[in-house]
């Protein structure tokens, strides 16, 4: 890997390192502070919200003006709110307005940084090297997935939550320096267009015109709509009826494992159709659901959780490298951005689905249900020969 990118690498795990710890410690802290579960809702919601409805803006932001820079910003943003919320948390003086407005602006800010994110990387690297620059990637938002709560938990039992939001606000304020002194020397400027509606016009045009884009998209969309809410809010509630409390986290710690052995697989091994073998590869993902809908044992249980893992992770390359590669440049985040979009707003959806379907049918033929569709969701778009027959 050229250095640029060893050092772009290096920023990211500083960022995600932190940004992994935030869940937790933010859940937790303000749990503690307000014993209000209601707080925490409408404090997540802030995040959330302006960070899907400003992704096509930010889509837009990144494809016009230096991605590094925009990256810079978000990270500068992102850093400020994050510490005022750990002030306000380790001084005593929490007010819900005040936390769900710093959480609003860091969100927002966040909508930047993903389009520009995925915009930089064929900057860095050349086109060969892509899917093995994507793959470290993975690997490092896989791994600081496994230790950033650990850590979390740690801060906030030793010394409260306030002080693990101010490790995550300090990531990101040294992710910022970082960028500042890294200089692109090929494609770190776009140029400007005519404004913000046409931009988002012919990005959608463009995502539109890209028949494997749009078509494994809707894929996601729908893998998003049967997997979260099934996986998230049946699973824990599965597992711990058959294993015990501790068996839920056994779960997902196995399940990161498989996340990072295939970033490590990825990494090592070229695909000449890389998005025909991680749509195929993508029906693994499904796994964990079907062992939950069997009512299989917890062995069985973290097996599928292992492989669903690695499925989701070859999905996951698949797409960024298949993006960046056959995207044009000058409409990468824009085209990303719609696809992030249209991808997420089916998460909440399909949490609020879970809870109906599964007392009118019963947990586990939904669970079994959603592990088949997932499946098949990952499936159908290998009959459109563009998605087939894409090449690396």
């Amino acid at each position: 890997m050229p250095p640029l990118f060893r050092r772009f690498l290096v920023i990211r795990a500083v960022s995600l390192a932190g940004s992994a710890m935030t869940p937790v410690a933010l859940a937790l802290a303000v749990l503690d502070t307000s014993g209000r579960p209601g707080d925490l809702g409408i404090v997540l919601a802030a995040q959330v919200i302006p960070h899907i409805g400003l992704l096509l803006v930010g889509g837009v932001v990144a494809d016009r003006v230096s991605r590094r820079a925009v990256l810079l910003g978000a990270n500068l943003v992102q850093g400020v709110t994050q510490g005022a919320v750990a002030g306000v948390l380790i001084s005593g003086h929490y007010g819900l307005l005040v936390i769900a407005g710093l959480e609003l602006v860091n969100g927002a800010a966040g909508a930047f940084a993903g389009p520009a994110l995925r915009g930089i990387v064929p900057e860095l690297v050349a086109e060969a090297a892509l899917q093995r620059a994507n793959s470290l990637l993975a690997g490092t938002r896989n791994a600081t997935k496994i230790l950033g709560p650990t850590l979390a938990g740690v801060l906030v039992a030793t010394v409260g939550g306030g002080w693990a939001i101010a490790v995550d606000a300090a990531s990101f304020l040294v992710a910022a320096a970082l960028l500042a002194g890294l200089r692109l020397d090929r494609g770190s400027r776009i140029s400007r267009g005519p404004g913000l509606w046409p931009e988002l016009r012919a990005g959608w045009r463009t995502f539109r015109g890209i028949r494997w884009v749009w078509v494994t998209t809707v894929a996601f969309c729908l893998i998003n709509l049967l997997y979260t809410g099934i996986w998230q809010i049946l699973g824990p509630a599965l597992t711990r009826q058959r294993s015990g409390d501790a068996a839920w986290g056994l779960v997902l710690g196995v399940r990161a494992v498989g996340l990072l052995v295939m970033s490590a697989l990825m990494y090592r091994f070229a695909f000449r159709y890389l998005l025909r073998a991680g749509q195929l590869l993508g029906v693994f993902g499904g796994f964990g659901l079907l062992a939950l809908g069997f009512g299989a044992g917890l062995p069985t249980v973290l097996g599928c959780a292992f492989v669903a893992g690695m499925g989701f992770t070859a999905l996951d390359i698949a797409w960024e490298v298949s993006v960046q590669q056959h995207v044009p440049r000058a409409m990468l985040s824009r085209v990303s951005a719609y696809g992030d979009l249209l991808s997420y707003i089916a998460i909440p959806a399909g949490q609020l689905a879970v809870g109906p379907l599964s007392g009118r049918f019963g947990a586990y033929p939904v669970a079994l249900a959603g592990g088949i569709a997932f499946a098949l969701a990952s499936l159908v778009p290998l009959l459109v020969p563009d998605v087939r027959n894409l090449p690396a």
